[in-house]
């Protein structure tokens, strides 16, 4: 291959950037976090699946959007918790 011959270039997976934007939006949105951590957590998946059969670009998107997926139920699970916890407290005083 000489080097004025174009190189294929491969697409960034949709789904990647998918989860990442979802991913991070698990973060920023209040109440509603958890479920869209979830979803990002799921698309990321799928997006790991596709980038394997196809091989598109955007592993790393997708693995940041599962991480950040991640980071959105936990943080999010563990203030329902806590409302859970101390709303009953409430209760009681």
């Amino acid at each position: 291959m000489s080097q004025n011959e174009p190189q294929a270039h491969q697409p960034t997976s949709n789904k990647a950037i998918a989860s990442l934007v979802l991913g991070i939006l698990s973060i920023i949105i209040p109440y509603i976090g958890l479920i869209i951590g979830i979803i990002a957590i799921v698309i990321a998946k799928k997006a790991f699946n596709e980038i394997d059969k196809f091989g598109y670009n955007g592993r790393g998107l997708a693995t940041a959007g599962l991480i950040t997926g991640i980071i959105g139920c936990a943080l999010y699970a563990f203030i329902i918790f806590l409302f859970i916890l101390f709303g009953s407290y409430t209760n009681i005083i």
